[in-house]
């Protein structure tokens, strides 16, 4: 019997200090057995309060279980001294904090020098950037929903706008003893909560770099702004840059509907491929799931996306097998022994084991968009979605992009599952698959191939795949974005001759979804997704400079010489 199956009686000690390599104070919380011993520890950085109740039910469930559990306040957050700045303070420069956390959880009097990493989004960006200083300590890392700075903010040369400047709102008042002198404290924390209530007119707000709210409060926010293409100031934040220095088993978790996506199956993929050593390689795990953005143990959404309960899974179960495995030894059944990649198959509703990401029994088949029938209420065009090119000559379809109107995506930290779609389609061109006879399994990454033209020396191109349900709810399953400037490399600005048509390829992240019998499936082509995106003006102007727009004339081609498509990862049985 594994000795975590013992339950103890345990200890909480609240606010203790770590002392870090330049003489800051950060403070965590330590839950562990209330018994002599020494402890195998799993850490925990983050940014969230630390009375939630997320870190008391975590720090209790491993603590109970014969794990210490330590929740650490970064550096300028809550109770932790210091100035808050991303990740800059993590790993690179004169301050390690992730270095000195893990050795300062290894060598207390109750822990048996072997330390896990756990945390979710900033949580796990931390992690990722942790492990390439390789602390002695550290065993093993378990990162959910996690990427890098750069992804965050500017995917592509994109300003991620609801996301980082809704976060840096929130940040600032996390941040706020830390940030502000006592005297004008509560203006500050006033007017910051008056710009949460109202955040939605600072993303209308032009300049787009501009937020009177945040000024001197959040440095960071501004500097972020200063530097969209640019990649060696970025890199200190991304371990992408550093893969080959990584050498520490993660099980990495992620959810087809989380914004950073990307992110975790980059670092997977990558790890594998680079890790340091063979053992690093072959420690890696993926498990993804039907989720969005926070812990995976949630309901799963309403119908008709309700996935059944196999979707909802304790991540605190899991994370005591692959913690148990890496830092007690243990054997036997355990998530380390299971398939490399774990993936919850949507439309069937099942989860999968694989031996690889991406996918090596696929085959990458393109869907051709076609011409439609016109415009109606529900679609610009109504176009047609075929597995036949095409063979005459279609003429283009076109829209007005107007970014004093753009069409409103989604909302919420997260791209959610939204339950329909169609209240936005009549503002887009959509292109339409006959009812599917039988049922189309996609498993991977998914990229669109557009051949457009714009009046405008710059504009966006937002690409969405659907599944239409019989009822004729149109859902999400996966979308992207790319900015016409960056076209050919995300950190070099082209911008466009009007009239003339290029080839643009469109990263629509991935999924694993069953397009069911009875059920079609739909493109979206559109230019915009505000608030999640910042709007293109379509001037061509510097980001940031502009503060005025013009309506934009796009135009989509799929004729014998242009044939606009997407490209499906098929999986077949």
């Amino acid at each position: 019997m594994p000795e975590y199956a013992q339950h103890y009686d345990i200890l909480v000690e609240r606010r203790v200090a770590m002392r870090m390599r330049d003489g800051t104070l950060l403070r965590a919380d330590v839950y562990r057995p209330q018994t002599e011993g020494r402890w195998p520890v799993i850490l925990m950085r983050f940014v969230i309060d630390p009375a939630v109740d997320d870190v008391a039910e975590m720090g209790t469930f491993f603590a109970r279980r014969g794990f210490a559990f330590v929740y650490n306040d970064v550096r300028g957050t809550a109770r932790s001294d210091g100035e808050f700045f991303p990740m800059v303070d993590e790993a690179w420069g004169e301050k390690r904090d992730g270095y000195d956390t893990v050795e300062w959880a290894g060598h207390q009097p109750w822990s048996n020098g072997r330390v896990g990493l756990i945390g979710t989004s900033y949580g796990a960006f931390n992690q990722y950037t942790t492990a390439p200083l390789r602390p002695p300590s550290l065993a093993a890392c378990m990162p959910f929903y996690g990427s890098n700075i750069h992804e965050t903010v500017f995917p592509g040369g994109i300003y991620r706008l609801e996301e980082h400047r809704g976060w840096a709102m929130w940040m600032a008042l996390n941040c706020l003893d830390n940030q502000v002198a006592p005297a004008s404290r509560e203006l500050v924390r006033a007017r910051l909560e008056a710009a949460r209530a109202d955040h939605d007119s600072w993303f209308w707000h032009l300049p787009v770099t501009e937020c009177p709210p945040l000024a001197g409060v959040s440095p960071w926010h501004f500097e972020h702004l200063t530097h969209p293409i640019d990649p060696q100031w970025w890199a200190r934040t991304d371990a992408r840059t550093r893969l080959d220095e990584i050498d520490v088993p993660m099980l990495h978790v992620g959810g087809w509907y989380d914004l950073y996506l990307n992110g975790t199956l980059e670092h997977f993929a990558g790890l594998v491929e680079k890790g340091r050593t063979a053992q690093c390689r072959a420690s890696q795990r993926l498990l993804v799931g039907p989720w969005t953005h926070g812990w995976c143990d949630t309901p799963a959404p309403p119908s008709p996306l309700d996935f059944g309960p196999q979707a909802i899974v304790d991540f605190k179960e899991i994370g005591l097998r692959w913690f148990d495995r890496w830092l007690n030894g243990a054997t036997g059944e355990n998530v380390a022994d299971e398939s490399a990649v774990r993936l919850f198959l949507m439309g069937e509703n099942r989860w999968i084991g694989m031996d690889e990401w991406p996918p090596a029994d696929v085959t990458y088949t393109p869907l051709y968009l076609r011409q439609g029938t016109g415009r109606t209420s529900a679609s610009l065009n109504n176009g047609h979605l075929t597995f036949e090119a095409p063979t005459t000559e279609e003429k283009a379809d076109s829209f007005a992009y107007d970014p004093g109107d753009p069409v409103i995506g989604h909302h919420g930290s997260s791209p959610t599952v939204e339950i329909d779609q169609r209240e936005r389609e009549g503002r887009l061109l959509t292109f339409t698959s006959e009812i599917l006879q039988e049922p189309l399994v996609v498993i991977g990454p998914i990229t669109a191939v557009l051949y457009a033209a714009s009046s405008a020396p710059d504009t966006d191109w937002v690409v969405r795949l659907c599944d239409v349900w019989p009822d004729g709810r149109s859902v999400r399953v996966c979308d992207g974005i790319i900015r016409a400037r960056y076209r050919n490399l995300p950190d070099r600005e082209e911008l466009l001759t009007p009239g003339q048509v290029y080839r643009y390829e469109v990263d629509m992240t991935a999924t694993a979804q069953t397009f069911l019998p009875g059920h079609r499936m739909r493109v979206h082509v559109t230019s915009s997704d505000f608030p999640r995106y910042d709007r293109n003006l379509n001037t061509g102007k510097p980001f940031g400079e502009e503060v005025a727009s013009q309506i934009a004339i796009n135009s989509v081609f799929h004729d014998t010489q242009r044939s606009s498509r997407i490209i499906l990862p098929i999986r077949h049985s």
